[in-house]
């Protein structure tokens, strides 16, 4: 069977066993299906339990490898952000974290779509890392490190009212060399 899966058409071997699954699901009838691709000569890559009973196996793993995407958010979620990692004792503590931590995520890759992204930040960054080369779109890491680089120098930029840019400091110096070398002449 031809099934689509992550972002591409592969033909797969399956099978389909509906029965029941004791332990969890008591008598419940569920469907087994084994997928297996059309280079393994053995056995199976994949096996899905599913309650669906209606959805042709092409559907369920379609969505199933649409879990891909979800699970990798999760994922550099707690590994960027820590979410999931506070020591909360109080249930509204403990009901907030990680709802607070995807939010962060959501507010940094917003950030980035608005204002950090740069046509040339998967380019630079195959440049620092060339074994990179098939990528084409930047990580949530390169937007979290781009939105670190971006506050670290707002705070490293003067911050009272009046005080001049590196460009109006060297506008005037060039202003005052021009008129110096008018002066002489």
């Amino acid at each position: 069977m031809r099934v689509r899966r992550y972002q591409r058409t592969d033909t797969v071997h399956l099978a389909e066993v509906p029965c029941l699954w004791c332990g969890s699901f008591h008598t419940r009838t569920v469907r087994v299906i084994l997928l297996r691709d059309d280079t393994t000569d053995t056995g199976y890559d994949l096996a899905l339990v599913t309650t669906d009973l209606t959805s042709s196996p092409a559907e369920l793993i379609t969505r199933y490898a649409m879990r891909c995407s979800i699970e990798v958010t999760f994922a550099e979620a707690r590994h960027l952000f820590g979410t999931g990692q506070a020591h909360n004792r109080t249930r509204a503590a403990v009901e907030r974290t990680v709802p607070s931590g995807l939010y962060c995520c959501t507010i940094t890759v917003a950030w980035y779509a608005l204002h950090g992204h740069q046509p040339d930040d998967v380019a630079e960054h195959r440049q620092r890392a060339p074994w990179y080369t098939t990528k084409t779109d930047p990580s949530l890491s390169d937007m979290v490190a781009k939105l670190r680089r971006v506050i670290i120098a707002a705070r490293c930029m003067p911050t009272r009212p009046g005080q001049p840019t590196e460009q109006e400091i060297r506008t005037v110096q060039q202003a005052w060399a021009a008129a110096s070398t008018n002066a002489a002449a």
